[in-house]
This record gives C-alpha cells, sequence and structure tokens, in this order.
C-alpha cells in the first residue's frame, strides 16, 4: 500500500532536504499523514511497540525543530534544521527496523490518561533531545545564546515531562490501584525528572558555570534515552515494549 512507504518518504525528506527547514516540514507532513492513518486504522492513538513509539518520537523531534528554528537565536542557521532533521531521520530509520503491532489497546491501556501520559513525555522528549544539539553547539562554538536556546527548550520539555508524571500516576491509578509501583521505569523517570531540574538549578550559579550547564544538556540525552529505550530493552517493566 502507498500509505506504508510514507516513513520512507519523510527519511528521504528528512536526510536529504535540498533546503533544510522545507526538508524537516516535508518528513513532518509525511509523518503525520502516516501516524493519523494508522490512527484511523487502528481506531486508537499509535502508542505502544517500538515502531509506533520510535515513529513518533521522530514526528516530536522534527515538530519542536520546527517550531524552535523561527526562534530569533536560530533563525537562519542552516545548522540547527539540519541536525534536527537528521536526528528525526535516523530516529524512522530505527522504528523502520520494527514491525508495527495492528492489535487493539489492552483493557489496561484503554484510557485518555495513556495517551496523554505517553504524547508529553515524548515532547519533553524530543525537546530534551534538541537541548543536547545546541548545547554541543556551545561547547564548539562558545555562543552564548545556544545556552538560552537549551535553558528554553530544557523548561518546556521539563514541563511537558512533569504533565506527563502527574498523567501516568493518574492512569497507574485506574490501572492498578495506585500511583505509584516502583518498577525500572518509574525509578527511572523519576531520575529523569529530577536530573533536569537541577540541569535548570545549575543556570542561577551564573556565567561561571556555562560549561557545566552545556555538559549537563548533553549528559540529559543520554539518562533521556535509557529511560526511554534502555529500560524497556533491558529490564522487565509495565513500561516495557
Amino acid at each position: 500500500m502507498l500509505i506504508s512507504w510514507l516513513p520512507w518518504l519523510a527519511v528521504l525528506c528528512l536526510l536529504c532536504g535540498s533546503r533544510w527547514r522545507a526538508g524537516v516540514a516535508a518528513g513532518a507532513l509525511a509523518e503525520l499523514f502516516y501516524v493519523g492513518w494508522r490512527g484511523v486504522t487502528l481506531g486508537r492513538l499509535p502508542l505502544i511497540g517500538p515502531h509506533d513509539t520510535l515513529l513518533f518520537f521522530a514526528l516530536s523531534l522534527a515538530i519542536m525543530g520546527l517550531i524552535m528554528s523561527f526562534s530569533p537565536l536560530l533563525r537562519g542557521l542552516r545548522w540547527f534544521s539540519a541536525a534536527t532533521g537528521i536526528s528525526a531521520g535516523i530516529v524512522t530509520l530505527a522504528a523502520l527496523r520494527f514491525k508495527p503491532l495492528n492489535m487493539p489497546l489492552p483493557q489496561i491501556l484503554d484510557t485518555f490518561w495513556f495517551e496523554l501520559h505517553v504524547v508529553v513525555a515524548f515532547f519533553g522528549y524530543a525537546l530534551f533531545a534538541i537541548g543536547a544539539l545546541v548545547c554541543a553547539a556551545f561547547l564548539l562554538t562558545k555562543n552564548r545564546s545556544y545556552l538560552e536556546v537549551y535553558y528554553k527548550a530544557a523548561l518546556v520539555g521539563w514541563t511537558f515531562f512533569s504533565a506527563s508524571m502527574i498523567s501516568g500516576g493518574i492512569w497507574g491509578y485506574y490501572a492498578w490501584g495506585t500511583y505509584w509501583l516502583w518498577t525500572p521505569k518509574e525509578l527511572w523517570t523519576s531520575i529523569l525528572w529530577l536530573f533536569y531540574a537541577l540541569a535548570l538549578h545549575v543556570r542561577l550559579k551564573g556565567s561561571r558555570w556555562d560549561t557545566l550547564s552545556a555538559w549537563l544538556g548533553c549528559v540529559g540525552l543520554l539518562v533521556m534515552l535509557f529511560t526511554y529505550l534502555g529500560v524497556s530493552l533491558l529490564m522487565k517493566s509495565s513500561h516495557s515494549f
């Protein structure tokens, strides 16, 4: 079916766009159509399994990157759109290694709170990843405007992630009768939340701590990836794929 080729078209646009912002926009649009088609076909948001979650992560990266590319501090910087597009393209390629799960949502997941929990978590993940990109740019160039972008991305990402934790607790209460189960995923979610709370507070120490802030932004990407992928693939949890 032609619609199944949309993720490949998205990869082509994201990785090979002649104008990077236009390429990212075209890739995001292709992924949005594909995710929407799967949602209509399945009668639910496609948010379970590595295929769908990686695709939604790539879509979130592309959308957040597009929004941030219009920031006065990033406007006209081709490298930013290029880096965002390449990152989203790589994640999309990773998603295509897995087969989509075309089953109905298990009853335990069939709730608004689960869908909200996952959606805002990936918005946060995407902003953390974008923050790492601009932190790397700061370490290479010492241009402090990149740190300002990082602080904004991290703060909004942390806010999204906080909303994800709250909605996840409500989902957990309806699913298991408790807001907290002490699973590895929940523990690492707390570690990630506390990590970015600390990283944001380092800013208050002044410009002497700029380099540390940038390194924390880069390390945050690793903490985020382990929270999202590492726990799911390496540990047994109610959140595993």
